[in-house]
């Protein structure tokens, strides 16, 4: 089961409880019930809206958390947090409350629950998000390890740039949808189909030709072997690349 699925299936559960939660918000015998419940269900919540939907993170909390600023004790400050705790509604002279809680944490719990369910259209963009975000980081760090071959063996920080500079175009070529017919393709086999995509233009085509033709002194015997300043460029040339081309 893919990540994209497993999310989107504990989404589904957490909506689907919203009925058993909402039925023991109905009587006050049931607040220890149904504050075991929901503290669970909180729990996994909060951990989502996190993931998915950080700007309606404050607006999830609130409906749960008791406002440390708040003055007032009324309906319109009362909260789920306020339930769980035993605390009821305010009362007027004649001893009756002044609100009903349970509609009150009812309709909290509805709110919540609605924010749940908007997020189920964010998860594919934020999952593509989170999974460049690590692939970006993982292709930062594989540059810094090819950065310190270079002074070591010039031929090993080459073929490690290159090995970079592949497989960032390959996920491009995925991204684009646009087919590549080798099962392994190389950066010259992936570099014509981008540029007659109209992925990039000449100018960076040409610069990954460039890239590509040092790469290959660096995997391949060939006269001679590659300069400092060619790894130099093959880095440098890299790490535009992938910065600047999607």
């Amino acid at each position: 089961m893919n990540t994209e699925i497993e999310i989107e299936n504990i989404l589904d559960t957490l909506i689907g409880e919203f009925q058993d939660l909402l039925k023991l918000t109905e009587k006050t015998k049931d607040i220890a019930p149904f504050g075991e419940k929901y503290q669970n269900w909180y729990s996994q919540s909060i951990r989502l809206v996190d993931l998915l939907g950080k700007d309606r993170l404050d607006e999830f909390i609130s409906y749960y958390r008791i406002d440390p600023k708040r003055k007032n004790y009324a309906g319109s400050t009362y909260v789920i947090q306020d339930y769980v705790n035993g605390m009821g509604a305010s009362k007027d002279i004649y001893n009756n409350a002044k609100w009903d809680v349970h509609n009150i944490v009812a309709v909290r719990l509805m709110n919540q629950v609605h924010i749940l369910k908007s997020l189920k259209s964010r998860l594919t963009g934020v999952l593509r998000d989170v999974r460049g975000q690590l692939l970006s980081q993982l292709e930062d760090d594989e540059l810094r390890v090819a950065g310190k071959l270079a002074s070591i063996n010039l031929r090993a920080a080459g073929a490690v740039a290159g090995v970079v500079l592949e497989a960032h175009l390959q996920r491009v070529a995925v991204a684009h949808q646009i087919n590549i017919s080798k099962k392994n393709p190389t950066i010259a086999d992936l570099n014509d189909p981008l540029k007659a995509s109209g992925v990039y233009e000449t100018a960076t085509w040409r610069k990954i030709q460039l890239l590509s033709d040092i790469r290959n002194l660096c995997d391949h015997k060939k006269d001679r072997d590659p300069t400092k300043p060619e790894i130099e460029e093959l880095l440098t040339g890299v790490n535009s690349i992938i910065k600047s081309v999607f």
